[in-house]
């Protein structure tokens, strides 16, 4: 080879590499693809679907105006798609994700008349974040198929034709509102429905005015079934289930909720006829915090082989009428049982408790005041601190004492509070990059 064609042969080598180096994306460089909706940015994607098929994994699809469409992420890894951080887009038309992973929505506002507000489905990692889901013709928001969703910030699940939150087939909903509030109220149906799955919010929660709906949807402002598992904790705000229709939450077929304390109270107030309803074995726990008042015939009321444990400063207060015989603070009936350590019970109307068909009640360290005590029928017994067997009862008491050898040793510890690190991260890498400029 001549001298000439070697030193273009050494060039070549040379040149290559730094030409396919400048040519491949950095891997540290995120893909922004900007959709406005209103047409007025000729530089900027007309719509989300047109956007979608150019977003790789990581992308940031950035929108801004109305978008009057329907959304489809299947089989999509890992997308950042909403407003720009500290503004708003709304979305006529629903949002379906399935079989996807690490998706983050971000101050949308999402409207279907047609059906289901946000679908998710066979999916992990599913973050909504400053997000609302209102006004829809089923669902706000719809999550199974053993799919994980976080929420974020203050979101609302409002004026929906079905649920305000439905999670099924092993779906796993939790909440971190960080101060700001989550809100299930006004649908025509339960504001949170949860069969088979998972829901966990730590504050500030409210849950209010739902009713019932055409369908067989039921009118309490929580609907649990199928072993639902479910934890309302105080950690950023008060809870608040209120002015439901049917009553304040329901509980089915093995299904359980704790309610516990993080530095503000759980309230139950003013669900028709029944605060806390549980039956079918299922368990309702409640942990320092819970006031329940206002309901036309129980605060607490068990049936077929339920339980509940009440445990601290909860109060049950106020709840019951004078027209309904079964009236009470606490009613347990068919097989049922209550244990109680501390708290109030006062100002009901009938007995504090009242235990019908082979039930018990197990208390200790409780307050009665403005009402009576315990009542049984012939087949429900009591184990307190208030009196032995074979001795005369406390006024208030009508109940028998099978036993002297004093209440169940109970060892229940409340839930620890989370770690949420990872979701703050997310939250935080949004607000840094999704940016308007």
């Amino acid at each position: 080879m001549n001298p000439s064609r070697k030193l273009f042969a050494r060039a070549l080598l040379l040149i290559i590499p730094a030409v396919l180096l400048c040519s491949a994306p950095a891997k540290s460089q995120a893909q922004f693809l900007t959709v406005d909706c209103s047409g007025t940015n000729p530089n900027a994607y007309p719509s989300i679907n047109a956007a979608l098929p150019n977003a790789g994994p990581g992308a940031f699809v950035l929108i801004t105006g109305v978008c009057n469409e329907s959304v489809s992420l299947q089989s999509v890894d890992h997308l950042n798609l909403g407003a720009f951080f500290g503004q708003t887009a709304t979305i006529n038309g629903g949002i379906s994700i399935n079989n996807s992973e690490d998706i983050h929505l971000y101050g949308l506002n999402v409207t279907n008349p047609a059906g289901e507000g946000i679908d998710v489905a066979n999916s992990r990692s599913v973050t909504l974040d400053t997000c609302t889901s209102n006004g829809n013709g089923d669902n706000g928001l719809r999550v199974g198929g053993g799919s994980d969703v976080s929420i974020f910030t203050t979101a609302t699940f409002d004026n929906n034709a079905g649920n305000g939150i439905s999670v099924f087939s092993n779906g796993i909903v939790i909440a971190f509102a960080w101060g700001n509030t989550l809100d299930l109220s006004n649908n025509s149906g339960p504001g949170l429905r949860v069969a088979q799955g998972s829901f966990t919010t730590f504050g500030h929660t409210t849950i209010a005015n739902n009713t019932q709906g055409p369908t067989s949807d039921s009118g309490y402002g929580i609907d649990l079934r199928g072993a639902a598992q479910v934890q309302f904790g105080s950690v950023f705000g008060p809870n608040v289930v209120s002015g439901n229709q049917s009553g304040g939450v329901w509980l089915q077929e093995n299904a359980e909720i704790s309610f516990w304390f993080g530095g503000y109270p759980n309230l139950i107030q003013g669900n028709g006829p029944v605060g806390v309803l549980a039956g079918l074995g299922s368990q309702v726990t409640f942990f320092n915090s819970v006031q329940i008042s206002g309901h036309t015939s129980a605060g607490v009321d068990l049936y077929a082989n339920s339980q509940a444990y009440l445990f601290g400063a909860n109060t049950v207060q106020n709840n019951g009428s004078s027209g309904d015989p079964r009236s009470a603070g606490i009613r347990v009936d068919g097989n049922s049982e209550a244990l109680l350590r501390g708290g109030q019970i006062s100002a009901n109307i009938g007995p504090a408790m009242l235990l019908l068909v082979n039930s018990s009640a197990d208390f200790s360290g409780v307050s009665f005041s403005g009402n009576g005590v315990i009542s049984c029928d012939s087949s429900s017994v009591m184990i307190s601190d208030l009196a032995g067997p074979n001795t005369t009862p406390p006024a208030g008491v009508s109940c028998r004492t099978p036993h002297g050898l004093g209440g169940r040793q109970v060892h229940k510890m409340q839930p620890s509070m989370p770690d949420w690190s990872a979701q703050k991260a997310w939250h935080d890498k949004y607000a840094k990059f999704a940016v308007k400029h």
